[in-house]
């Protein structure tokens, strides 16, 4: 078989090669691959930025948001072939930390999990890949190629969670969320809270496009601009982009008593204003920053049948490049209209 591999920390390695299949070791289901999702993670670990292979091997298949199709569902497993399925990225530290050892491994806290084409487990870029059957989403079979899409999905679903439960500190009810960053998470987020019947904005550095358009086919508003020039006070922000100067906007803009998700992890850039004032504007304001990252099984779960009720026309705009395997370099450069991109090993 063929698959996407990288050798981590050395950029220009990436090449679409022949791979041995996956053993038996692997997992007990054996997966014929549909599509992979790209998202920034991919392009970093190929740029030599970051990523690590599995131990003992030089090279690791990259690719963490997956679907694919079940051809073997191995002993007892209740997963039958055919079946569409979505790999879950990340898995508990063998010590186990005490969040990993109570399934909340996205919580962990020694550092020592693994995860799927990033972290010392091959990844989904693969003609076929394995997995235990445990560390399997089912799709709802109707959603098809759109089951590319959980990933992203479970990260806005534990996004979203957290705020839920930070929010009962105090009498709290929301009206008004700010997305800042509208890439796939950041849409999935607009979508999410829309369905929470909050008044959704986005906030974005592209002034029109596809983006645009995706907003207000929600009923949400769409900015462009910086966060502080905005005519109201959030009750939520959702940050999507990890950029230090949104990041530092939204502290001055979320409103009294209001919580600031981040979720993004970028460049960062040059501070501004003083960590003394940032402190004394979330003290007084009452606000809470939240971090979130990754999913546990919860979260996988609640995402796929988040997925499984949204509107298909609206998802299926989100994915607007779709390339061959053989043209992965071509996928990993981003475009000015992309959204998602997906790399397409198989029909659905």
């Amino acid at each position: 078989m063929k698959a996407i591999t990288v050798e981590p920390k050395t950029a220009g390695s990436a090449r679409y090669e022949e791979f041995p299949e996956p053993d038996v070791s692997e997992g007990s289901v054996l997966v014929e691959a549909v599509a992979a999702g790209v998202c920034g993670t991919d392009v970093e670990i190929v740029e030599g930025k970051y990523g690590w292979a599995p131990p003992g091997k030089t090279r690791l298949v990259l690719g963490h948001e997956s679907l694919g199709r079940v051809v073997d569902p191995g002993p007892g497993s209740s997963l039958k072939t055919g079946d569409l399925v979505v790999g879950i990225v990340r898995r508990p530290d063998p010590a186990p930390c005490p969040n990993c050892a109570v399934g909340e491994w996205d919580m962990c806290t020694n550092g020592q999990y693994t995860e799927r084409g990033i972290k010392e487990i091959h990844g989904f870029m693969s003609q076929r890949w394995r997995s235990a059957p445990e560390y399997l989403i089912k799709i709802d079979p109707s959603l098809g190629i759109l089951g590319v899409l959980l990933e992203p999905m479970t990260v806005i679903t534990k996004a979203l969670e957290q705020v839920a439960m930070a929010g009962q500190r105090a009498f709290w009810e929301p009206r008004t969320a700010l997305v800042t960053g509208a890439g796939p998470i950041g849409l999935l987020a607009a979508l999410r809270l829309k369905a929470n019947n909050l008044e959704v904005h986005v906030l974005d550095r592209a002034e029109t496009g596809p983006k645009a358009d995706l907003v207000r086919a929600l009923g949400g508003t769409y900015h462009s601009g910086r966060v502080t020039d905005l005519d109201f006070e959030p009750d939520v922000i959702v940050e999507c982009t990890g950029v230090g100067a949104v990041i530092a906007d939204s502290i001055q803009q979320i409103g009294s008593g209001g919580i600031l998700c981040l979720t993004g992890i970028g460049a960062g850039g040059a501070a501004t204003g003083e960590v003394a004032s940032v402190a004394a504007q979330v003290v007084l304001k009452n606000n809470l920053i939240v971090g979130s990252v990754n999913a546990n099984k919860r979260h996988w779960y609640r995402a796929g049948q988040n997925l499984a009720r949204s509107d298909r026309q609206w998802l299926n705009r989100l994915i607007t490049r779709r390339e061959k395997p053989e043209d992965f370099r071509t996928a990993l450069e981003r475009q000015p209209d992309d959204v998602k991109v997906i790399i397409q090993f198989s029909e659905v």
